[in-house]
């Protein structure tokens, strides 16, 4: 019994500790925009070497200067070989160039242009490329801005599309927040427990904000074949408020979620959930049964719930579903808890990205292999998965008092014969 328990206490040790060291995951472009990262690609520090440019990925946010410009943000991971570019390099390698649509699916142009790209609307944060430009805002509401990065010489580009809300004047369009490593705003919901950081307008005006502070957590989403209607949830109570002023550095030590109004009259503010100092990792023993939800029974999960130990629970739980093989479950939880942290830097909104419905398909099925959006709604395509082929998940936007990015997962009592081989073959180890 001695030398089993040692074996369980040795698995989630090897979690923990490659959890200290930083991770960039390579992946393909998706055919559309976005580029979701792949858990089965290489990562940057084992890849073959190349000395060739690569784009991976693009996200992107804008933020609204005044009624006649918005300033656009690309986020950019872009490789040379298997390091991450210099911004200088990037500026010299590729161009951009944008155009302004109506609407998704049409050729009613707003607007173009191509931007000169140099150290002036180029810089690195972490890893990232950051591309800074500013558009005009034509006489529209909404408008879809897409950009091209394309690399010179070549015919290699990647697109990126956005969502831009002209005519709107919420918390979120307005304002970013910025930490002490960037002078971009970041492109993410959250930030670390006391990780100091600023919120700003691009007019760098002085405002007063108002922020409310809630202390819940949130429920992770719900089987995709669930299709009870939803049961109302109660009105959250705010914990604490407090006002803040803009420009000046913070630090939120408490966890939780930080709600943002520039004007206690608005709907929706700026949400900013303050994490762990692991996050987007996960490495807490507590923290890592969240996950499992999706690929557990309720017996076994209250199992975990009801151990004193929660790190050999887990170990035990691992082990039994690989029938004792030690190695093979190690391979299991970097794998899970791969995509876990993923999910968690890509889908992270009012709650963490593991708990979102993109989260839950994300984790379960990989990055869907094509990628189809619209004003409201975003269409995930998966080639083949479980016994079906074309699978197509549908996320809705959702008004959210906290995010303008909030989608809900439309779900059918068909997606049974495709989701539950794929949860098997989780519990037996044969994804990678």
């Amino acid at each position: 019994m001695k030398t089993t328990f040692g074996v369980y206490l040795s698995l989630l040790s090897a979690l923990v500790i490659a959890g200290c060291a930083s991770s960039s995951k390579i992946s393909k472009p998706l055919p559309e925009a976005k580029v979701y990262p792949s858990q089965s690609q290489q990562t940057a520090s084992t890849a073959p070497v190349n000395e060739e440019p690569s784009l991976i990925s693009i996200q992107s946010k804008y933020l609204i200067r005044d009624s006649t410009q918005v300033k656009v943000y690309l986020y950019v991971d872009a490789y040379r070989g298997k390091n991450a570019i210099a911004s200088d390099d990037f500026a010299k390698t590729y161009n951009l160039n944008y155009v302004i649509y109506s609407d998704y699916g049409t050729r009613d142009r707003l607007g173009y242009g191509n931007v000169k790209l140099n150290e002036s609307n180029v810089s690195k944060v972490g890893n990232k490329v950051v591309v800074s430009f500013d558009i005009k805002s034509p006489n529209k509401d909404y408008g879809v801005l897409l950009s091209e990065i394309s690399q010179t010489g070549t015919l290699k580009k990647v697109l990126n599309d956005l969502t831009i809300r002209f005519k709107k004047q919420s918390t979120n369009e307005l304002y970013g927040v910025y930490t002490a490593a960037s002078t971009e705003p970041l492109q993410r919901h959250y930030i670390n427990s006391n990780e100091p950081f600023a919120v700003k307008r691009i007019t760098e005006s002085t405002d007063q904000l108002h922020v409310f502070y809630y202390k819940h957590s949130f429920d992770a989403a719900g089987s995709p074949m669930n299709t009870a209607p939803k049961t109302v949830s109660k009105s959250l109570e705010v914990d604490s408020s407090f006002t803040i002023n803009t420009n000046e550095t913070l630090r939120f030590e408490k966890e939780g979620l930080y709600n943002i109004f520039s004007d206690t009259t608005q709907s929706e503010g700026m949400g900013l959930l303050v994490v762990n100092e692991r996050y987007p990792k996960m490495t807490r023993p507590e923290a890592l049964l969240g996950p499992l939800l999706y690929m557990s029974t309720n017996t076994e999960i209250n199992e975990i719930k009801k151990a004193e130990d929660y790190k050999k629970a887990l170990d035990k739980y691992w082990l039994n579903l690989m029938n004792g093989n030690a190695p093979l479950a190690q391979q299991s939880i970097r794998s899970f808890y791969g995509r876990v942290e993923e999910a968690n830097q890509l889908f992270t909104t009012y709650k963490e990205g593991w708990k979102t419905d993109k989260g839950m398909i994300y984790i379960v099925l990989g990055p869907p292999d094509k990628v189809q959006r619209s004003k409201d709604r975003e269409v995930w395509t998966y080639d083949q998965r479980g016994n079906a082929q074309n699978v197509n998940f549908t996320f809705n936007r959702r008004n959210n008092q906290f995010v303008d990015d909030h989608y809900e997962l439309v779900r059918y009592a068909e997606y049974q014969p495709i989701w539950y081989p794929v949860v098997e073959a989780w519990r037996n180890g044969t994804i990678r």
